[in-house]
């Protein structure tokens, strides 16, 4: 019996709906696992059940997984706590293992954001910043393998319930996982013509009708819709391979992060526009639109004081 601890930290909840989403597949994995912590579902406090102690408390694990980045000093706290106590640890979803949508965040300086927020937002009546019971944020928005050693990573905002069964079968069967080095452009079914329409166009609608199959459809951003596929890791389709946005029609917006440790997508990004003929100027805020997903790890930094 493998013993799991999870923990979401700056997240939403979408990865934790994920791994109820893996349907009949996870009834034949419950007999091998004994979920021993995991806040979204089962009642075991930080503290004790009643408060009693005085220091946060997570049981040992075989496996953990983590979900969300890190915005303050209690979810570092937790996230060293799961690092300390899960013999693997596991990043799970975007956020965790780039920083996710709240890493956009980080292209602000954090009075910055303060200021925003509970000053200058019409819905909020202007007040002093909080800070009585609140954990201290941190200077800004941290991927989990920035303050812990992370083993596995499953990208994707959400993730895709196969995956998650993919890398617990291969831990179960004493196996490494990760995912292959392939873009989403290597999976995508659409026909590639080398050249684009000379305007970007915003994806309100179907790059291409709905009834016409991918297979005979153009390469969408070659029809003038920005896609972020040629920069992203691919495996969001799991067995079927085509990628999940693509095979609804949609472009890719790089929820699956780099293709590779080490590359800059920004700079992958514009060679790939200019081989067919886009001009990387008609995107605007090509920071936050090409690295939407990924903005931890130094990708988003506060953007200079203009004089």
């Amino acid at each position: 019996m493998v013993r799991v601890a999870e923990e979401w930290l700056n997240v939403c909840g979408g990865c934790e709906v994920t791994i109820l989403n893996i349907g009949e597949p996870l009834l034949d994995l419950l007999p091998s696992l004994q979920f021993v912590h995991m806040p979204l579902l089962m009642d075991h406090k930080y503290f004790g059940q009643v408060g009693e102690k005085t220091e946060l408390e997570i049981p040992d694990a075989e496996v953990g997984i983590v979900s969300g980045g890190i915005r303050n000093e209690k979810e570092r706290h937790v996230a060293e706590e799961m690092r300390k106590k899960c013999k693997t640890l596991i990043a799970l979803g975007s956020c965790a293992c780039y920083g996710g949508i709240p890493g956009l965040a980080n292209q602000s300086p954090l009075p910055d954001l303060f200021e925003k927020v509970y000053r200058q937002s019409k819905t909020t009546e202007p007040a002093g910043d909080p800070s009585e019971g609140l954990p201290k944020l941190t200077d800004r928005v941290y991927a989990l393998d920035e303050v812990v050693k992370v083993d596995v990573y499953i990208p994707g905002c959400p993730t895709a319930p196969e995956l998650v069964t993919q890398t617990l079968t291969s831990l179960l069967e004493g196996k490494s996982f990760a995912l292959p080095e392939r873009s989403v452009c290597d999976d995508c079914p659409t026909k590639r013509e080398k050249k684009a329409v000379t305007s970007v166009k915003r994806p309100l609608e179907s790059p291409v009708p709905l009834t016409q199959k991918l297979e005979e459809s153009r390469c969408f951003m070659e029809l003038g819709y920005l896609c972020v596929g040629p920069v992203t890791k691919s495996g969001c389709g799991g067995s079927e391979k085509v990628p999940r946005c693509i095979k609804g029609y949609m472009t890719c917006r790089g929820c699956f992060g780099p293709i590779r440790k080490g590359v800059n997508p920004m700079v992958d990004m514009m060679s790939a526009l200019s081989s067919i003929g886009l001009d990387m100027k008609l995107i605007p805020d090509r920071p936050a639109t090409l690295q939407r997903y990924i903005g931890a790890q130094g990708r988003l930094k506060p953007l200079p004081q203009k004089r």
